[in-house]
């Protein structure tokens, strides 16, 4: 373990870091990992590597194991108000549900009749919905998925009726979304467009979509620019600040879009995740490694976390 090297853009960030935390590598040896969760009733964490499909896992005081040896190529992985896992599988080109029992429900594989891209990153509403973004990264080649020619029309991002199980396009106009997250409230949802990983003229952005009461979505603002490769998955604190990966590792906003500062990281940060007991210690996926960090506040918890859905897919 090393003492994190953080870089201070502003004096908001020195209440959301510990002096003299250490940065621990907790494992190494992905091709590339990602899609970290945390699941507090078995306080352990699960994560992807997706080019060795695999899914790895880490229980506090046993250390890691292979958990899947046939993963589909998974990516990012959450939650829901259950405690059941939701995967984005390449392999597949599908979203599903891993149910208490062990079984496996698929979600989401196809949408106006035409398979999807490569689902990447997902996350769980509070009504019960799954929302998750489409780029075409699983199909481009046989690295994390297998390689074919798209057949949507772009690349979306969706939501799951959680009574209907229909899959809709909530979101039509991004290039390659990747990683999503709700504020606290609900009342935003953030997502990353990281195609210049691809593209010299792609987006380096996170963009902030506001929801109605409705369900009606708006049209989309950048909230944040990641200067040093491009956003990836990120988690929100309890008080909204973001925390964004990137090829210097994790970047802090406020929820104004002021940049706080950087948790530098040895490797490029793909995602990261809170957790632990006290849901203070943030989970990173950086290239190969695992690492892990004690922080001075705690990670988001949402009405999706606070309660049981009144409706569940």
């Amino acid at each position: 373990m090393s003492v994190a090297d953080v870089t201070i853009l502003d004096s908001r960030m020195r209440r959301l870091t510990l002096p003299g935390a250490r940065l621990e590598q907790i494992h190494t040896g992905s091709l590339w990992a990602e899609g970290p969760v945390y699941f507090p009733a078995g306080d352990h964490l699960l994560w992807s590597d997706i080019p060795n499909n695999r899914l790895l896992q880490w229980v506090p005081d046993l250390g890691v194991r292979v958990y899947s040896h046939d993963s589909n190529n998974s990516n990012g992985n959450t939650r829901d108000a259950h405690g059941r896992r939701i995967t984005c599988e390449h392999l597949t080109r599908s979203v599903v549900r891993f149910e208490h029992d062990g079984a496996r429900t698929v979600l989401a594989s196809m949408h106006d009749g035409k398979p999807l891209n490569s689902p990447n990153d997902v996350v769980a509403s509070s009504d019960g919905a799954v929302w998750f973004t489409d780029p075409t990264y699983g199909i481009l080649s046989d690295y994390e998925g297998r390689r074919a020619t798209p057949e949507q029309d772009g690349c979306f991002v969706y939501r799951i009726d959680p009574l209907t199980g229909a899959t809709e396009a909530k979101i039509r106009s991004m290039r390659m979304p990747n990683g999503l997250a709700f504020s606290p409230d609900e009342r935003t949802l953030y997502v990353a467009d990281s195609s210049r990983s691809h593209d010299e003229n792609g987006h380096h952005h996170v963009l902030a979509f506001s929801i109605d009461p409705d369900g009606a979505i708006g049209p989309g603002e950048v909230f944040a620019t990641i200067r040093d490769g491009v956003p990836d998955g990120f988690r929100l604190d309890e008080f909204g600040n973001l925390w964004i990966s990137s090829a210097r590792g994790v970047e802090v906003f406020a929820p104004d879009g002021t940049p706080l500062g950087v948790l530098r990281i040895p490797e490029t940060v793909a995602n990261l995740t809170f957790g632990g007991r006290k849901n203070n210690r943030l989970f990173i996926t950086a290239t190969t490694s695992l690492y892990a960090i004690h922080t001075a506040v705690r990670g988001a918890v949402g009405p999706a976390n606070n309660r049981l859905p009144t409706t569940s897919l």
